[in-house]
């Protein structure tokens, strides 16, 4: 099948990426090697050509199965992936947050290992680092790209000051927060700043943790290792689930126009939105990969959106994205109710400023 492309700035990617998290835990337990190197390269045969992964993705389980699966055609695509956390490399115990300049050296050599490449094609900051200068990761970033070893880099969940500190030291190719039907948190001032910086757009989670797709009723049963029920996310709860319908039946109802599936409009609203924007959906189910690439025959107009935005402003959306402790480690801005006009983010200034 062929997908559209788009452009991250200089980068081209199909206009559907796939997201590599669901392999190594999310949903439930880590899916086997046999079935994640499956569904990769059937992703990859359907015609996606962009990976995003993690080294937190397992840890580590994600980007080696990731490297295994893509290694007979790594010419052909485009791996993105992200540094940020302190994991030991033998217990795979995450210590925190690092982005010390010379942790993301020893990072990246053990990334480039676990993927099978002498490259990475798009490296992100997992998330904003309170300790360290977003200069001084932009500058270390910008070193191995002068290596070869890095071809474009992104932040993940950063707010507008911090996009503006980083890209002033080197220009950003992609920033990946969450972003969907539901979380409208960076419209208030990500995705302007990206806008006005030519910055391409990457959505982690755009159908809403599968909540958007319509297959989330009362009553579901997650599984044990399920994070939307082990770490409480607050949409989750059977009180959201059934509070929340109002916003999959807006989904529905375009859905049942286009001939389409909810899951499908939610992608096609996103790629609506600006040409810029690149979902990247991710399942560990071959029948949910094709229903997600099927969405680039669901093409909404401008008056589709504009159906779709009066009805969602006539609804509440009930419960944070997030929980309480994840949110505190995102960057100010990012979520709706923070700004960071007037700061300059999460990461401390440079000693010399």
């Amino acid at each position: 099948m062929k997908i559209d492309k788009r452009n991250l700035v200089t980068l081209e990617v199909t206009a559907l990426g796939f997201g590599c998290l669901n392999i190594a835990k999310s949903y439930g337990p880590p899916a086997d090697k046999a079935k994640a190197i499956e569904i990769i390269r059937k992703a990859y045969e359907s015609g996606i050509t962009f990976f995003d992964t993690a080294e937190v993705y397992g840890p580590f389980y994600s980007e080696e199965m990731v490297g295994e699966a893509l290694s007979p055609f790594r010419k052909d695509v485009v791996i993105a992936t992200k540094f940020g956390f302190e994991i030991d490399p033998v217990t795979r115990e995450r210590l925190g947050m690092n982005s010390h300049p010379d942790y993301i050296r020893q990072n990246v050599e053990r990334m480039l290992k676990r993927l099978r490449t002498d490259h990475i094609d798009l490296l992100y900051q997992h998330r904003v680092d309170p300790n360290i200068p977003i200069e001084d990761v932009t500058g270390a970033v910008a070193d191995l790209i002068k290596e070869g070893k890095v071809n474009h880099f992104g932040l993940s969940e950063a707010g507008a000051a911090t996009i503006r500190r980083a890209h002033k030291e080197y220009p950003l190719t992609a920033v990946q927060n969450e972003y969907s039907f539901w979380s409208r948190d960076p419209e208030h001032e990500v995705l302007p700043a990206c806008e006005e910086l030519g910055i391409g757009f990457v959505p982690w989670c755009p159908l809403g943790m599968g909540y958007l797709t319509g297959k989330i009723k009362p009553g579901h049963q997650f599984h044990k290792d399920d994070m939307r029920f082990s770490a409480r996310f607050p949409r989750f709860t059977q009180e959201a689930i059934i509070a929340n319908q109002p916003i999959v039946d807006i989904l529905e109802a375009m859905a049942n126009a286009k001939g389409a599936t909810p899951a499908q409009v939610a992608l096609a609203w996103l790629l609506a939105k600006k040409p810029f924007i690149v979902p990247i959906p991710g399942t560990t189910n071959l029948k949910h990969l094709q229903e997600n690439i099927g969405t680039i025959n669901v093409k909404l107009t401008a008056e589709d959106m504009q159906e779709l935005e009066r009805a969602f402003a006539n609804v509440k959306v009930f419960g944070n994205r997030v929980p309480e402790a994840l949110a505190a480690a995102h960057d100010i801005g990012v979520s709706i109710g923070t700004s960071s006009v007037g700061t300059h983010g999460k990461s401390p200034l440079p000693k010399n400023m």
